[in-house]
């Protein structure tokens, strides 16, 4: 005999929907039905409805789940990246989930997203990693500034207006460039961003254009890789250059996945190079085969997959050089501007190589590791050949991955 149900209910008055649990309680079950159900018996059935309060004529139609917390938040945890942080219904990615979660554009989920607070911590991100700010900032404006940022210029930004919290000033159905561009130039360089405190930071911009700062969060927030500046200890020497960030973007199932097939296969490490306006969208949608696509910039003479090269003279010339327009160049105050990543991938029969140029037609055998951004036009070592003993120990050493293998 069951003992009585208990009842919760949540209630997300910001979005209009609402949560209603039935707790049923289950150690009556004996120990074989249990474990038949695959039931945890220590652990309550939770019935979920899920509706919304106001819209139950043309909204969302209710949904009824059942599960046990244990249960779900072993099924959960590793896929939180596919839902909406907000409504938590599943995202409808192009080129699958990324690693860091985001808010969907559903208009009402931007205005919670925004107007709730959760961006604060954008303040955080400015103080602890302005280096990481300006390049999303500059890779930003390099997408916008190019004659093709019809195509690469994605995700646009969705932005509330600051004096209108029921209104979009950035709206992906009603783009504007010029306006979006406007907003970046009030967007302070990083010497100004370190010398500065936050809400100073925050005081000039909204003082030059009320939309750079609500920009300036959404640039940072809509980043869903992990990137951060290496220190120095955990710096790629023969890369040459200060500016080396670790570049995550794969999510815990693509990584497992991942580490599943470099179990049977092994790896290796290859470069991938690509224009610097193609990172702002490389960064939330991942890498992604461009072949025979309108996001394809060079030839596919090698057939449709992720270009990689082991030489870094061959992945320096795929990433174009860009010359900064602007008076104020927000990286480092550069006006040129290259950057490599270096990424591992699997060594199984599908990687096609044509002497120093590969293929991956599969996009969950590559995985990025490391970013390098130059100055002035400036490239490292021509000669790097990640096949070489050393070059991969040293690779593995700041890795800090001894299982990998070629």
């Amino acid at each position: 005999m069951s003992q009585s149900p208990s009842q919760k209910l949540y209630l997300y008055g910001a979005i209009d929907d609402v949560d209603i649990d039935l707790h049923i309680d289950v150690t009556f079950l004996d120990e074989e039905i249990a474990l038949a159900w695959d039931v945890i018996r220590s652990e309550p059935v939770i019935v979920r409805l899920h509706c919304s309060l106001t819209q139950y004529l043309n909204g969302p139609v209710p949904t009824v789940d059942v599960f046990q917390t244990m249960e779900y938040a072993e099924q959960r945890i590793p896929v939180l990246n596919e839902f909406c942080v907000v409504c938590d219904e599943p995202h409808v990615f192009q080129n699958g989930p990324m690693l860091r979660p985001t808010v969907c554009e559903r208009e009402l989920c931007v205005f919670a997203f925004q107007t709730l607070g959760v961006m604060n911590e954008a303040a955080d991100e400015i103080a602890t990693g302005a280096q990481v700010v300006d390049l999303l900032v500059s890779m930003c404006r390099s997408a916008l500034e190019s004659p093709r940022k019809v195509v690469i210029f994605e995700p646009y930004p969705s932005v509330v207006d600051p004096n209108d919290s029921q209104a979009l000033a950035f709206n992906p159905r009603k783009k504007d460039y010029d306006r979006v561009m406007r907003a970046l130039d009030s967007i302070a360089s990083f010497r100004e961003m370190t010398q500065a405190p936050y809400l100073e930071i925050k005081k000039q911009m909204d003082k030059h254009d009320p939309l750079a700062h609500p920009l300036l969060q959404w640039v940072i927030s809509s980043n869903r890789s992990h990137i951060v500046k290496l220190p120095v200890t955990r710096q790629l020497k023969f890369m040459h250059t200060p500016h080396q960030f670790l570049l995550l973007s794969s999510p815990p199932a693509k990584e497992s996945n991942f580490r599943a097939a470099k179990g049977l296969f092994g790896s290796t490490f290859a470069f991938h190079g690509s224009h610097i306006e193609n990172w702002h969208s490389i960064l939330r949608n991942g890498l992604v085969v461009a072949s025979n696509t309108r996001l394809q910039l060079h030839g596919a003479i090698y057939g449709s997959g992720i270009y990689l090269s082991p030489l870094s003279s061959i992945s320096f010339g795929y990433s174009g050089l860009k010359t900064f327009t602007s008076q104020n160049p927000q990286f480092l105050q550069s006006r040129n501007l290259k950057c490599i990543a270096l990424c591992e991938v699997i060594t199984s029969p599908d990687l096609h190589k044509h002497g120093d140029i590969w293929v991956v037609p599969n996009t969950d055998h590559v995985c990025t590791r490391f970013f390098f951004v130059y100055e002035d036009g400036q490239v490292g070592d021509t000669s790097i050949n990640t096949q070489d003993p050393g070059i991969h120990r040293e690779i593995l050493r700041v890795i800090g991955n001894q299982t990998a293998t070629g």
